[in-house]
């Protein structure tokens, strides 16, 4: 699905909502390198302020890029930035759904700037902003 630039508005959103499963956190382990032991050793976790294995905060924030790159603008869309402030921890189990909402656009640049946020529960557990370049509406013949 591709939203063009030329037909998205200020205000306009989407979202996308995921289970996160212990699958989800070994690959991600695996993919990134990132074996920190409070994502996947469940006696070390325990000794922590968040007293259980939690997600990688980079998992979560990923879901952002699922929304912009297949909801809004979807396909055809370039990441220029995010930037992420995790507020809570995400454990498995737990149902996160990201969203985007346009709060700026720059005609010329086809630029579209979101507010991005992720939440457990209703509960916010990142927010943050990010910036793409939208795919523009091709020429007609």
């Amino acid at each position: 699905m591709t939203v063009y630039f030329e037909d998205i508005q200020i205000g306009d959103s989407a979202e996308y909502a995921k289970t996160i499963t212990e699958a989800d956190i070994l690959l991600f382990s695996a993919v990134t390198g990132d074996n920190n032991p409070v994502h996947l050793n469940q006696e070390y976790a325990e000794g922590t302020p968040f007293k259980t294995r939690i997600a990688h905060g980079m998992l979560t924030a990923g879901l952002i890029s699922t929304v912009v790159g297949t909801r809004l603008p979807g396909e055809g869309t370039i990441y220029l930035s995010q930037s992420t402030r995790f507020k809570a921890p995400v454990r498995i189990g737990d149902t996160v759904t990201a969203r985007a909402r346009v709060i700026e656009m720059d005609a010329d640049k086809k630029r579209v700037k979101f507010a991005t946020e992720c939440l457990v529960a209703g509960k916010v557990v990142l927010e943050g902003e990010s910036l793409v370049i939208a795919p523009s509406r091709p020429a007609s013949a």
